[in-house]
């Protein structure tokens, strides 16, 4: 039901219950004010929407990254790359061993440089920063958090939808602040389920 929508929303939700028709707006960003109005009232969701809010963004694929930095609907400071992180390898034996070694070192390697350039785009801003998203693979993500000691400073401002983007680089930046910034939209009428 919409209901369970609403409940298991992170950042809360906006109901407007008509006679025929029923919407729940789930936000992109935390609904910080309660209330109950007639009539459609959309003030306090467009000030939530219309709020200029600095936004962190970090991307993490293996072997891609990329921070991000949004005032309003303006990036304004990023830093893109690319480490060397090889593929799994799957013959078996001793030298898949080895393989995989050398691998798990190209990977602390690469979460190690993610972290400092993470650090020397986002420290400078820490105070700024609203809401910090993550973009990529959830594994991938969680493994960075757990050895970057700078970004975990952050994680109060962490919102926890994961953002999945198909793209990488500036791309991969852009396609993520369009998407955080979606709202999820039910409606229905009183004989009918919720349409997402």
């Amino acid at each position: 039901t919409a209901l369970e929508y609403a409940f298991e929303s992170n950042t809360g939700a906006v109901l407007f219950w008509g006679e025929n028709n029923k919407f729940l707006i789930i936000p992109p960003f935390p609904v910080l004010e309660g209330q109950a109005v007639f009539g459609y009232q959309v003030d306090s969701l467009r000030r939530l929407l219309e709020t200029e809010l600095t936004l962190a963004v970090v991307f993490i694929r293996m072997g891609l990254y990329g921070i991000g930095l949004f005032k309003g609907d303006l990036l304004f400071d990023s830093k893109v790359g690319t480490g060397l992180v090889h593929s799994r390898h799957k013959k078996g034996g001793s030298s898949q061993h080895r393989f995989e070694r050398h691998r798990d070192k190209q990977i602390e390697y690469f979460f190690t440089n993610v972290c400092k350039k993470s650090r020397e785009k986002l420290e400078p801003y820490a105070g700024e920063i609203d809401y910090l998203f993550y973009c990529g693979e959830r594994m991938t993500v969680n493994n960075f958090v757990k050895q970057c000691r700078f970004i975990k400073d952050l994680n109060d401002r962490k919102m926890p939808r994961l953002i999945n983007v198909s793209g990488h680089g500036q791309k991969a930046l852009n396609e993520a602040f369009n998407k955080i910034w979606s709202s999820t939209v039910l409606q229905w009428r009183d004989d009918d389920t919720p349409d997402v």
